[in-house]
């Protein structure tokens, strides 16, 4: 859906932008296929860089990978808190090479490591943001997970907008009884600290109160058949009936095991970067 709203940073775009990425999958080429093929998919990705060192290969699966959260359409904030991290990452690199007296080398060893969790990051950001938490779910149980495993899924994807609304009505409580500070202080610390207090005080009661909550979300699930569901074989089928792997799914996955392959060739002829 689009939005016609302007987003502005605050805590209660976060919050938005959070039940977003678990929720609303943005569109993408990864959203048309079966969640069994996207998974898949994503273990594909996720191991590809790791039976090699040539940086070669690495730069251009990182590339790849990039590629998949664009056309995915992965939400500002994960991107956001993702390219912040690899930013304060390779400055940190950059300043352990320094201070350690290491030379480029150095450097590109320590880069190499970040190249292949960058690209596992991003393919698990562009594959579970193409998942709402019921693909997810029934991928889980047509390939035979433990139903438990598939009930912990779908119930924590459940949990996710109860325990936000829940640490928001605590810290809403907290802020209305307590006074604000009399001054900011240096650079607002004041401020900074009593956030902190606030949200330390508020833990207890949003378990408390989210535990409560949680009793009857599983009743609920246990009344319309949830558990008989998974476990009895005509539940199965019908919950997974609507599971097919068309053409299109093959063909994806033989694109980007393609992809992968063409890396490792133009890896192999231009080596230049191979680590030792």
């Amino acid at each position: 859906m689009k939005r016609t709203e302007r987003d502005t940073l605050s805590v209660e775009w976060v919050k938005l932008e959070l039940l977003r990425t678990a929720y609303a999958t943005r569109g993408g080429p990864l959203t048309r296929l079966d969640p069994r093929i996207v998974l898949f998919w994503y273990v594909l990705v996720a191991l590809s860089p790791w039976f090699t060192h040539n940086l070669t290969i690495l730069a251009i699966l990182f590339t790849l990978a990039a590629a998949a959260v664009v056309t995915c359409r992965v939400g500002p904030l994960v991107v956001g808190l993702f390219v912040f991290g690899l930013v304060t990452e390779t400055g940190y690199l950059v300043a352990a090479a320094w201070f350690f007296d290491g030379d480029l080398t150095t450097v590109l060893s320590l880069g190499e490591l970040t190249l292949k969790l960058g690209t596992v990051s991003m393919a698990s950001m562009a594959a579970f943001v193409s998942l709402d938490p019921e693909k997810l779910s029934d991928a889980l149980l047509s390939l035979r997970a433990p139903a438990l495993v598939s009930f912990g899924v779908s119930y924590g994807y459940r949990m996710l907008p109860i325990l936000v609304d829940e640490f928001q009505t605590v810290i809403d409580g907290y802020r209305l009884r307590s006074a604000p500070p009399v001054s900011r202080g240096l650079l607002g610390w004041r401020v900074l600290m009593r956030a902190a207090k606030i949200t330390v005080y508020a833990f207890y009661p949003m378990m408390l109160n989210t535990a409560k909550r949680t009793r009857t979300t599983v009743e609920a699930l246990e009344t319309r058949g949830f558990t008989y569901a998974m476990v009895h074989a005509d539940g199965r089928r019908i919950r997974l009936a609507h599971l097919r792997i068309r053409p299109r799914d093959i063909t994806a996955l033989a694109v980007t095991a393609a992809l992968i392959v063409a890396a490792y060739a133009v890896g192999a002829q231009f080596p230049h970067f191979a680590m030792s």
